[in-house]
């Protein structure tokens, strides 16, 4: 697997001790300093700031987040794309989130899912993380199962931008599933619709030839919005591990019984009651049909979640912080972050207790974001605090 590093090296860390808070270490809330120096987690006496009232939690690590998406649909056609993956990254920060996943589409589709397009998204990010990025800011593919004719340009770009994380989608079948009460298609994605249902026979072989390309780069695999058990194992036997979003329980099921990775939506978790899907996810954590939980398109999901899930008696706090932390880390193969211990990446979330708002995010001891109160904590103290946040 491809490593990344913090990428900012004119961003000093922070050399400091946070006291008083109450963190999470050895996998229980305890009431123990965390000491930051050379951008890990130390032990030396160092100078303090007093976080009383405070959660110090692990950095979120956010395996499955659509934001490239969602902010193209909601920022000026004019805007330089670069504007796409600092509001992402902002956004992200602001939400304890230290370690992140961007999807982008890979697709028969056109548009700014077209092969062409996701390049030069892919050529921007690397540019983005070499010069401006705070975070652990990367990119996943999301790969239409129908693109053959795409699959040596593919394997070449993961190649290139070292692409570590790969999930298959598969939206012909439901575009096709819609049927005809949805009326008649643009001519243009019916067409593509038929380019790509020509492609059906060959596409067992262009998902194992894919396997084995990935295999051999080191890339993370698996699939999105699988609809059944029966989806799932055939993923899960060509290599395809990670079951993200499972549309149906027998998926999760399926991958639980095989031993593969089930990662939730986190807003399924706080809006349980308002579809089956969502009412089911808190299910799945419950009987344990949830390995980690993942932003989706909504980074503030993640932490709501997790205190949602301890509030509601479910899980206690450190093991629903776990499900955003330790475990989505350990799925990627991080080891050095998804906890706080020495020698770890100081990568940390620093929560208000009261409030349970995220007031302060360190990325590998750099200050990514600070607000509130925790600010004032920050300024106010003698401590020797390198400020990254604009």
């Amino acid at each position: 697997m491809a490593t990344h590093t913090s990428h900012n090296a004119a961003l000093r860390s922070v050399r400091l001790r946070l006291t008083g808070a109450t963190s999470l270490r050895d996998g229980q809330m305890q009431q123990r300093s965390v000491a930051i120096e050379d951008g890990r987690i130390s032990k030396g006496p160092l100078p303090e700031v007093d976080l009383s009232g405070y959660y110090i939690l692990p950095g979120i690590v956010d395996v499955h987040g659509a934001a490239f998406d969602r902010f193209r649909g909601t920022l000026p056609r004019v805007c330089d794309p670069t504007t796409i993956l600092a509001a992402a990254e902002s956004e992200a920060a602001a939400n304890g989130v230290t370690t992140a996943w961007l999807g982008q589409s890979w697709s028969w589709e056109g548009g700014a899912a077209d092969p062409a397009e996701a390049q030069r998204m892919l050529a921007l990010h690397n540019a983005y993380v070499t010069t401006r990025a705070l975070l652990d800011l990367r990119v996943s593919i999301l790969c239409e199962t129908h693109t053959v004719e795409s699959r040596d340009a593919l394997l070449s770009a993961i190649r290139r931008y070292r692409v570590d994380l790969v999930l298959f989608t598969n939206r012909l079948a439901t575009l096709q599933g819609h049927g005809p009460a949805e009326g008649p298609r643009p001519g243009d994605i019916a067409a593509r619709m038929r380019r790509a249902a020509e492609e059906t026979r060959d596409v067992p072989r262009h998902l194992c030839r894919l396997a084995e390309g990935f295999d051999t780069l080191g890339v993370t695999y698996g699939s999105l919005d699988d609809p059944d058990g029966e989806r799932r194992e055939t993923y899960s036997m060509i290599g395809a591990k990670l079951c993200v979003r499972p549309a149906r329980r027998s998926a999760a099921a399926l991958a639980r019984a095989v031993g593969d990775p089930v990662l939730l939506p986190a807003p399924a978790i706080l809006n349980a009651g308002v579809s089956p899907f969502d009412t089911a996810a808190i299910d799945y954590v419950r009987h344990g049909l949830c390995n980690a939980l993942v932003s989706d398109r909504a980074p503030a999901a993640l932490a709501q979640s997790a205190f949602a899930l301890s509030d509601s008696g479910i899980v206690s706090l450190a093991q629903a912080w776990g499900l955003i932390s330790a475990a989505p880390a350990a799925i990627l193969g991080l080891p050095d972050r998804g906890t706080i211990d020495y020698g770890r990446r100081a990568d940390l979330a620093i929560v208000n207790a009261a409030t349970h708002a995220v007031e302060a995010t360190i990325v590998a001891g750099r200050i990514a974001h600070l607000a509130g109160a925790a600010a004032e904590r920050f300024l106010s103290s003698r401590a020797e605090v390198a400020l990254a946040a604009e």
